[in-house]
């Protein structure tokens, strides 16, 4: 199996992020985190560690298990200013703003549905470097509306949230998105953080959109390199910026449909930064074998093709098609795929969990990922 690093011109820690560097600050602060939980036993509850360093933190209060999420789009929002300031678009057609506000809440609910939490309420957090940014009216309404309709689809409450001038901090012509929610887990079933999970489950990949809220850093750099920059021209006739700023899926009424059906779900990992690491973020010692891809959305196979990354590094970068994995029992997953089909995603049985050590095996493209790279648990 292949384990030699990407070696493009655009790793991703030269577009300025650096997961290994970040992962290590997340264990460090998570550490910490643990010696606090004493505070919600005092107050009669009571946390479910094994959530630490998962998609969503999960707690026990009175008769009800509460999820709780913190998330934020990245540097997306400049692709949609530039692609917007580009197109002289700020005419009722333009939906720039819309796309990246449903991006962030986007982010924020398929993390806090993959431990089986429905979605209660959101808050906002736009950030800005001068206060005049919220006069340009039409980006903003399209900002509230794209939100007001991800949280619409998502059966949530948009409870309120923060809008800040940071000067210097935030860039004066950019805005920062961000947000929080609180999800509740049904009472009919156990969060699902993997307890369950065993070799012979079955693993079915569930279709992204395209870039959605991760890779955004890497695909801004692409656009400085060319010389017709967001409005370059796809093989497929799309430009580049409309194809970067396409919204992402929400999967949570996806999940709450498998819950509902009682289907054998025994862990899900929504596929963001670190790309297909993320199949084997589980705590758990064990393998996890791919035998078959979704198709890869064109704009990320140009992003790759530009940047010369080999697919090992595509493929712990970009979700490169593949938005969410859903983990279930041995012979369950045609019925996930159904499901998700009902729902208008494209998904697969993709491959199955194995006895070993913690790794995956992407076999198609003979990709191996071992287990050092991606921990996100205080305890390793």
């Amino acid at each position: 199996m292949s384990s030699a690093p990407g070696r493009g011109k655009h790793a991703y820690s030269r577009a300025g992020v650096d997961y290994a560097v970040l992962d290590a600050g997340k264990r460090l602060a998570l550490k910490s985190a643990l010696a606090t939980s004493q505070y919600v036993t005092k107050r009669g509850g009571r946390v479910l560690e094994e959530s630490r360093g998962g998609s969503a933190f999960v707690f026990e209060l009175g008769d009800q298990t509460l999820a709780f999420v913190l998330e934020g789009l990245g540097t997306k929002s400049i692709i949609a200013r530039v692609v917007a300031e580009e197109a002289g678009d700020r005419d009722e057609g333009s939906k720039h703003f819309h796309a990246i506000a449903y991006d962030t809440v986007a982010a924020i609910i398929n993390d806090l549905c993959c431990v089986g939490a429905q979605p209660l309420v959101v808050n906002a957090y736009f950030s800005t470097g001068r206060p005049d940014w919220f006069n340009q009216t039409q980006w903003y309404e399209q900002l509230v509306e794209g939100w007001f309709q991800a949280c619409v689809d998502a059966g949530c409450t948009w409870g309120g949230g923060e809008s800040p001038t940071l000067p210097e901090l935030v860039a004066r012509d950019d805005i920062e998105l961000a947000g929080s929610a609180i999800g509740l887990i049904p009472q009919s079933i156990e969060p699902i953080l993997g307890q369950d999970l065993s070799a012979g489950d079955e693993i079915v990949l569930v279709a992204s959109s395209g870039l959605h809220a991760n890779g955004a850093s890497l695909a801004r750099a692409v656009a400085d390199e060319l010389s017709d920059g967001y409005r370059t021209v796809l093989p497929n006739g799309e430009a580049l910026g409309e194809a970067l700023l396409r919204p992402s899926y929400l999967y949570s009424e996806l999940v709450e449909s498998l819950v509902t059906a009682a289907l054998p779900i025994t862990y899900l990992s929504h596929i963001t930064g670190h790309g297909f690491l993320k199949l084997m973020r589980p705590d758990q010692e064990l393998t996890y074998r791919i035998t078959k891809l979704l198709p890869v959305p064109e704009v990320l196979d140009f992003l790759v093709e530009r940047v010369e990354m080999d697919s090992r590094a595509a493929y712990s970068t970009f979700n490169m098609g593949c938005g969410l994995a859903v983990y279930c029992a041995g012979g369950s997953g045609a019925a996930v795929v159904q499901s998700a089909r009902r729902k208008g995603f494209d998904a697969t049985i993709a491959g199955a969990v194995e006895a070993g050590e913690r790794r995956v095996l992407i076999e198609p493209l003979d990709i191996e990922f071992g287990g050092d790279e991606l921990r996100l648990s205080p305890n390793r």
